[in-house]
């Protein structure tokens, strides 16, 4: 596995790599033909906040956590991601064929409920050109966490959110290459 240690205005002494990387080192069984995972490690207030993404296969694992130190922030998330690929198994064979081959074994240990099929509710609605300025006020008025919208100065199709922070967060999709 890939794994890319990031520090947000801190630094990340050598035996907390040394012990992230350990911890990730579990997700090879998962992953054998090898994946990239990248950790933030940052302080927020008190608390020892830490991120942690991997990326196979086209598919994003994610989790942060908050705790009091690091280390514990980091086997937590490892927890997070590890209940993520146990509760979508069946669906992450389906996109990973080969990828999962290997770790099959390793799954039938733990048996997890697997959960059922989707109940998705489709909403249409007309995409507005907008600032993402104008879109957060749209969100907040509406009430809701995110708002699609079109915006106004490149014509794609954008997203805003609320963080967990409270701040605000834009989605934009990349460019095509052709």
């Amino acid at each position: 596995m890939n794994i890319s240690i990031i520090g947000r205005q801190i630094n990340v002494y050598e035996d907390l790599k040394e012990f992230t990387t350990k911890k990730l080192a579990k997700f090879d069984r998962y992953f054998p033909k090898g994946a990239d995972a990248a950790v933030t490690f940052r302080k927020i207030r008190d608390n020892e906040c830490v991120e942690i993404t991997i990326s196979v296969g086209g598919t994003l694992f994610r989790a942060e956590e908050s705790t009091a130190d690091f280390k514990t922030s980091v086997v937590r998330c490892i927890d997070i991601i590890e209940g993520q690929i146990r509760k979508n198994k069946t669906r992450l064979e389906k996109r990973m064929k080969s990828s999962f081959a290997a770790a099959e074994a390793a799954m039938e240990q733990a048996p997890v409920e697997e959960e059922g099929t989707f109940d998705i509710r489709t909403k249409s609605f007309p995409l507005k050109p907008m600032t993402p300025e104008e879109a957060i006020l749209q969100m907040n008025l509406l009430g809701h966490s995110f708002y699609a919208f079109e915006d106004a100065d490149t014509g794609a199709t954008c997203i805003v959110y609320k963080r967990n922070a409270g701040s605000y967060g834009l989605m934009v999709p990349e460019k095509k290459a052709d």
